[in-house]
This record gives structure tokens, sequence and C-alpha cells, in this order.
């Protein structure tokens, strides 16, 4: 009899040890964008500096109009007088572009605007506005622009405003508190739309030889990720203890069990 109760038990204990080991297995689980050892990483442009952000759906457009080729701009800006402040000030005004790319703007109605620069946009823009005003001064500025910075570890991430339109990758590092104490700088992952592909470049940051890469000008909804440092044997301790914890008591009542037979 003795020996059946113990076989039995034996089973219990196996089962609720595998029971637990599915349940808790979380080594690691919140490493995110793993790539196979074989995977191909696109090559960084060679020129970032110059690679101007077009306009996309759902941006946020601070839009201003001056006229006589921005003469007043001019003035606005060298004047001390309040009254002229007070004026710019009000010129400030918001537009979202539309799902289609378009943007409807005073007087001239839906404009196509995704897709260009903001160079681009301003050129169009006066043109646009020529029929109404003498020497039309388009000013457009985006102001939605941003990045996701992940700096290595888990409840550190960041959403960067690009106020500077040069902000390197270096900068939004720095932006977002530099690199974790878990992050590993060899393994600095950035993720890249491109006309509607998707782009993943590597940079290697441990060296002296990857200010190469941290010289790379961020484009507006760039995702900069760098990658954790697996921590195996804190993560194995982890799963572990409520597993010896688990085997511990039942282990126990089953020595009072039997001792009690």
């Amino acid at each position: 009899m003795r020996e059946h109760i113990s076989i039995r038990m034996k089973y219990i204990l196996l089962v609720l040890v595998f029971i637990s080991a599915l349940s808790s297995c979380t080594i690691n689980k919140n490493i995110m964008f793993k790539t196979d050892t074989d995977f191909v990483y696109d090559i960084p442009p060679s020129d970032t500096v110059n690679a101007n952000y077009r306009i996309s759906p759902n941006d946020i457009i601070l839009f201003r109009l001056f006229t006589n080729d921005g003469a007043k701009l001019l003035e606005i800006t060298t004047s001390t007088d309040g009254a002229n402040t007070r004026f710019f000030n009000i010129g400030d005004i918001t537009y979202q572009v539309q799902a289609d790319g378009r943007c409807k703007l005073p007087e001239i109605g839906l404009v196509q605007v995704a897709g260009l620069t903001v160079i681009e946009t301003q050129a169009m823009l006066e043109e646009r506005y020529k029929i109404y005003y003498n020497e039309p001064y388009a000013v457009v500025q985006v102001m939605n622009n941003r990045v996701i910075v992940f700096p290595g570890s888990g409840g550190d991430a960041m959403v960067i405003t690009l106020a500077n339109q040069n902000t390197t990758v270096i900068e939004a590092l720095a932006l977002a508190g530099g690199l974790a104490d878990r992050g590993d700088a060899s393994k600095v992952k950035l993720f890249r739309n491109v006309d509607g592909v998707q782009k993943t470049y590597l940079m290697d940051l441990s060296t002296i030889e990857g200010i190469q890469y941290a010289q790379m000008v961020v484009q507006a909804n760039d995702i900069v990720y760098v990658q954790p440092v697996p921590e195996i044997a804190r993560e194995v301790l982890k799963d572990v203890s409520p597993i010896v914890s688990i085997v511990s008591g039942v282990a126990l009542i089953y020595a009072i069990f039997v001792r009690n037979i």
C-alpha cells in the first residue's frame, strides 16, 4: 500500500513540475525584434544629412503665409514691438494631412502635399497663392516628426519629437537617457520605412569605428532599438524559484502523509 502511494505521489509531483515549467518559462521574453543568425541587414545610406523628409498622410503641419516675399516676417523677427509679436503668434495654425495625402488650407482648399518635401511644399503653396497675394512667402513645418527609442531596458522607451531635422542616432539615444545597463551597444537596430519597404539596419556602437553609424541622421517614424543583453542565469533562477517552492511543498506534504499511514 505504501509503495503504491509512493508511486502515485511521484507521478503527481512530475505532473506539477511539468505544468509549472510550461506556465512560468519567461526567459528573455522581453527581447523584441529578434533576427536569425543568417538574417541579411540592409546597408545604411551613405548620405543621410541631405535626405529630406517627405510629408505623409496624418502629418500635422504648421503653415504661415506672408506677402511681399516675407518682408513682414523680417519686420516681425527684428522688431521689439509687442503688437507685432502677437500678430506673428496668431498665424501659428496647424493643419492635418488627410489619409489621401491632401490638406485643406485657407482660400485654396484641398492641395496634395503628401510625398513632397517641406521645400517643395513651400514652393508649391507660394505658386498657388500668387493669384491672391503679391509675392507670397510660405513657411511650412512638420510638427509631429518623431522617433521611437528603446534604450535596452523595459520601461525606458521614449517617443522623441524631432525639433532638429538633423538629429543623429547618438543624439536620439542621448535624448532617451543613453543606453540602459542591459543594453548591448554592439546590437543597435534601426527600422525605417523607405517608400513602403521596411529597412533594417544594424549598427555596432561598441567600438570607435561605429562613429560612422552614430552620426547617421534619423528620420521621422524611425525606430531605434538597442537589443538587451540576455540574462539567462537570472531569468532561469526567477523561473525555477516557483517550481522549487512547489516541489518543496509537495515533498513536505508527501512526507507528512506517508508518516501518518
